[in-house]
């Protein structure tokens, strides 16, 4: 894993911006896709050899589980930010303090996470309004998907630590291989073994921990600033760095679990219209996710790139990052839309056939896919407040705007008119909202930063 090792990193503090963010977001983007063909794989192979009941059972479980992986992913964002501002500090000794701490947390967190998830599942499905016809099948995928959420959390962390300095080929690798190996247990389970949904949440589990092994292996090899030892995990666990890490990173799985949260109850709505919407959401979810994996990736980037930036004092820079970052995402945002809606009929007959579920399945990507220009700018902004350290403003704005508005719309505007449509128009409205708040919440902050930068160094804020 050392091996040219060096190569993938990139100079995040010197010369052109565009063409590294670039070369930065696309491992990003393909690592966000590869996650994303864990579900697909899932519902592909319930859809075509079980039937739309299980493919709607694994649909009914995608705010739930994305509740978690939001949670992780955001407070592994925190390790990221904290490691790349020292890596652009050149504060070798606190990398290797912030690694073996991000490590350690990891492990911790997740547990945790597993523990109380698996606790709740059962009453968390029932308020959800999952109908008789696929509780049974809902619960056993989602009881069983749970189970890996200790390897999916050291997974994220593991990733926010090679990203940090710039290698974000790694983490795409390693995902290449647990992706590969879950398509063929989910083939071998399901057609070899004569397994039903519990095979494909079966080989879900196994291939998430193939991930984070291969990762943990990486980290323990590499000889350069990163370097894990596993036996001195407990020993350079440091509380510091763990409340750094913490402070950037909850608020940042909170901001992610609040998009969770609202799909939740947008979940319950979609599940009292019938199991063609459900499995309709189920499909088109797989399809437009895949615009969202570019938009995090661009929003990643940037929090990396700043974080590196603010921690080597060129503010400057910071600002040209995040503007350049904006530029990138509207082209993206205006490119990828196009393609999918166009195609997005075609798309979703390879989940399911039947006319109904086609149709509704349209009806949610033109509502969600649409808007992705003003979701860019959200996830770019948000992005650049966390590079800074500024991690608590967007969650709260996230919090009002988009579960605040989504939850109101669904027992007002849904309830008067309960009509599939009705419910999905709940999403361009809450981005908006959110877009335009966080517009002149960054640009408070950016002043701030200016006046900030004529009296103090930069610090952890």
């Amino acid at each position: 894993m050392s091996t040219g090792q060096n190569n993938r990193e990139i100079d995040m503090l010197h010369g052109a911006i565009a063409s590294k963010l670039f070369i930065f977001a696309w491992p990003l983007v393909l690592t966000g896709v590869l996650q994303q063909l864990f579900n697909t794989a899932d519902v592909l192979t319930l859809g075509q050899f079980i039937g739309k009941n299980a493919m709607a059972a694994v649909g009914n479980n995608t705010p739930i589980i994305g509740l978690m992986v939001s949670l992780l992913m955001g407070v592994s964002l925190g390790a990221n930010v904290i490691i790349a501002r020292y890596i652009g500090g050149q504060k070798p000794e606190k990398v290797q303090a912030a690694v073996h701490t991000s490590i350690l947390l990891a492990l911790v967190f997740s547990l945790l996470l597993m523990l109380i998830s698996e606790l709740f599942a059962t009453p968390l499905l029932h308020q959800l309004g999952v109908p008789e016809e696929v509780m049974g099948m809902t619960e056993t995928y989602l009881r069983i998907y749970l189970l890996g959420l200790p390897a999916i959390g050291l997974y994220n962390f593991e990733a926010a630590i090679f990203r940090s300095r710039g290698d974000t080929r790694t983490p795409l690798i390693s995902l290449i291989i647990s992706s590969v190996l879950n398509i063929v247990l989910n083939i071998a389970f399901v057609l070899g073994l004569g397994m039903d949904i519990d095979g494909v949440a079966y080989a879900t589990l196994i291939a998430n921990v193939v991930n984070a092994v291969y990762l943990f292996r990486g980290l323990c090899t590499t000889q350069d600033i990163l370097h894990i030892e596993p036996r001195l995990l407990r020993r350079d666990w440091n509380a510091e760095e763990c409340r750094r890490i913490l402070r950037i990173g909850l608020p940042a799985g909170i901001q992610g679990m609040v998009f969770s949260l609202s799909n939740l109850v947008i979940q319950s709505a979609i599940n009292s219209l019938g199991a063609d919407a459900m499995a309709a959401s189920a499909a088109a979810f797989t399809i437009e996710i895949n615009v969202y994996c570019v938009i995090n990736a661009l929003g990643q980037a940037t929090t990396t790139f700043v974080s590196q930036n603010y921690g080597a004092g060129k503010l400057k820079r910071c600002f040209r990052i995040t503007r350049q970052s904006l530029l990138i995402s509207a082209l993206c945002m205006i490119a990828c839309p196009a393609f999918l809606l166009y195609f997005g009929e075609s798309m979703l007959y390879f989940f399911n056939s039947d006319p109904h579920v086609i149709e509704l399945g349209v009806i949610r990507l033109f509502y969600v896919v649409s808007p992705a220009l003003v979701n860019g700018g959200i996830e770019i902004l948000s992005g650049a407040l966390r590079g800074y350290g500024y991690s608590l403003p967007p969650a709260i704005v996230t919090l009002i705007c988009i579960c605040g508005i989504r939850i109101t719309w669904v027992y007002t505007a849904f309830a008067a008119s309960p009509d599939y449509g009705t419910l999905m128009a709940a999403y361009p409205l809450s981005w908006t909202a959110t877009m335009l708040l966080l517009i002149a919440i960054y640009l408070f902050y950016r002043k701030h930063l200016q006046i900030r930068r004529l009296h103090v160094r930069p610090t952890f804020g």
